[in-house]
């Protein structure tokens, strides 16, 4: 399993809580009856299987059978990011030729695969096809997609980039939502304003805009953290260029603040135990006063 899927490998990071505000806001301009999206993006780049992947993981975490698929049959890496196998995929599916090049019939409930992550499964996108868009208006695609439905609440389809291609316009006619990902300081306006006029001009829906890769405050990453109440090492959070790096430096002082505050605990109870044996203060071993004025020195400076 990938580092990057966060919303599975720390839930409780602010990062997990966006990806959960986003499933939210998600259902909601929907009506709640959201049961098919597309991500997509503009360029290569942006972070679109980044998104699509985590967003999957939160929808998994409701309890929401959950599939995502990748159709990005040209360069796919969702099977990477969970660790399934990249063959047999989508495009084996659509085709009917399996990995080995021969012909196969198999329904598109042979193409699934379960994740380590319970309510998630994959579909990865196979082996690179020469006519990916013409496989994706096919009759074996609505079919496939509506036998999906009745096995799964939620669909994914991660997407190729929009500009290059036409495979998640194709796709966006066939689901409830297109949500498009775009990079901060990098994805130009026109780009942006292209993509949705070509998704909207055949009939899919525009749910929203992801803007990914905006520079976090470290000090409000560190006022967000849950249940967090250690200083951050300053020169450590400065070096830190991504998200990843700042929670782990965040998550190792936590630990380290813990191992103290036990530490501390089973001081003072050893402290404890050895006054109480020992009748009082004038008894106690240079062992134990040692152990007493390390703790007031703690609690002095807090």
């Amino acid at each position: 399993m990938r580092k990057e899927l966060i919303a599975y490998r720390d839930p409780k990071s602010p990062t997990s809580e966006v990806f959960r505000t986003l499933r939210t806001n998600i259902q909601f301009m929907n009506n709640r009856n959201l049961h098919s999206l597309v991500v997509t993006s503009t360029l290569p780049g942006e972070g679109k299987s980044f998104i699509s992947s985590n967003l999957a993981i939160t929808f998994a975490q409701t309890g929401k059978r959950t599939i995502i698929i990748d159709a990005d049959m040209r360069k796919g890496r969702i099977y990477n990011a969970f660790g399934v196998s990249q063959i047999p995929g989508l495009s084996n599916y659509l085709s009917g030729i399996d990995e080995n090049g021969s012909t196969s019939d198999k329904k598109i409930t042979g193409f699934i695969q379960e994740t380590s992550i319970e309510n998630l499964y994959v579909i990865s996108a196979g082996n690179v096809p020469p006519n990916p868009a013409e496989l994706l208006v096919s009759d074996r695609m609505m079919d496939g997609l509506d036998f999906l439905k009745t096995l799964f609440d939620i669909i994914i389809f991660d997407t190729p980039p929009s500009l290059l291609v036409t495979d998640s316009a194709i796709l966006s006619r066939l689901v409830d939502t297109t949500i498009i990902v775009t990079e901060h300081n990098k994805t130009k306006n026109e780009d942006l304003a292209k993509v949705k006029k070509d998704i909207e001009n055949v009939g899919g829906k525009i749910g929203g805009v992801v803007i990914n890769k905006i520079p976090v405050s470290v000090k409000k990453y560190n006022e967000a953290y849950y249940y967090s109440k250690t200083s951050l090492k300053s020169n450590e959070i400065k070096k830190a260029k991504r998200i990843d790096e700042i929670e782990q430096i965040v998550k190792a002082e936590k630990e380290r603040s813990e191992r103290e505050q036990l530490a501390k605990q089973k001081a003072e109870a050893d402290a404890k135990r050895m006054q109480e044996a020992g009748g009082g203060m004038h008894d106690m071993s240079p062992r134990t006063e040692e152990i007493l004025k390390q703790i007031k020195e703690y609690n002095k400076n807090g």
